[in-house]
């Protein structure tokens, strides 16, 4: 009987070590854990600080931008992803509104069909749709996290949002209006690299870092009012640099094996 209990509390004392040990291991924070690199698919938001230079730098001033997407990350650390971002808040830089041609005076101030100074907002928008691929290349033992290296290539439009908030100014009415938004579109490509932070808790998901953009672009219309005909412009360069950040939220990831390290 006493061999028996003896036995028992030793096969106790054993599985509570084996357990323990378990724990450790599986901890996150433990200095011994590694990440293993897995397949994940992530959707997210991110938002920009952006400044224009080239032919949008004539136009606009810094401007904000949010975007999303979906991102696929192989195992090997290779990314691929469909996006989309709208940017807003970019002031004009042309304040007596000679884009408007004759419908501004030599002031800069339009008049409303009552004869009073009409009032108007004028804001730049700016829209892309794309897609692009990138590397990540771990530094530590987490290894879905580390440097992203990323580019892509997709389609730019941009346009003067014109707001005529009495709807006073006959001129502005219906279609007249693409004849002053001088509306813009062409092809983009552009360069990330920043930091990519993935950890298994699912919550605490990020990227930062810096992004240049060449735009090349030439008027949607077929008539602007200020300059005329659009048939034969060419296309005129712009980019933009922009500090971005963003927050992924998980969408999948692929079980994998996890590897430790042993002293």
């Amino acid at each position: 009987m006493k061999r028996h209990l003896i036995l028992l509390l030793a096969l106790c004392t054993l599985s509570m070590g084996l357990r323990a040990q378990s724990h450790v291991r599986t901890n996150f924070k433990d200095k011994n854990y590694v990440d293993t690199s897995a397949t994940m698919i992530w959707t997210g938001v991110n938002m920009a600080g952006q400044l224009p230079v080239g032919y949008l730098r004539d136009w606009f001033k810094p401007n904000l931008a949010v975007g999303t997407g979906v991102t696929l990350k192989t195992k090997s650390n290779w990314t691929f992803d469909v996006n989309f971002n709208y940017m807003f808040g970019a002031n004009l830089r042309d304040t007596s509104f000679a884009f408007l041609g004759d419908l501004a005076n030599e002031d800069g101030v339009v008049m409303d069909g009552n004869g009073m100074k009409a009032v108007l907002y004028f804001e730049g928008r700016y829209w892309t749709v794309g897609a692009g691929f990138g590397k990540l290349i771990p530094v530590d033992r987490w290894k879905n996290s580390g440097i992203w290296l990323r580019f892509g290539a997709g389609y730019f439009g941009h346009k003067i949002r014109i707001n005529d908030y009495n709807h006073q100014v006959p001129q502005l009415d219906d279609d007249y209006i693409k004849g002053y938004d001088h509306r813009s579109g062409g092809f983009m490509m552009s360069q990330f690299v920043g930091y990519l932070f993935n950890q298994k808790n699912r919550i605490l998901n990020f990227y930062g870092g810096i992004e240049f953009s060449e735009i090349w672009t030439k008027p949607n219309r077929n008539y602007i009012f200020f300059e005329g005909p659009t048939a034969g412009m060419k296309s005129k360069f712009s980019g933009l640099v922009s500090l971005k950040l963003g927050w992924n939220i998980p969408l999948y990831e692929k079980k994998s094996v996890t590897t430790f390290y042993y002293r």
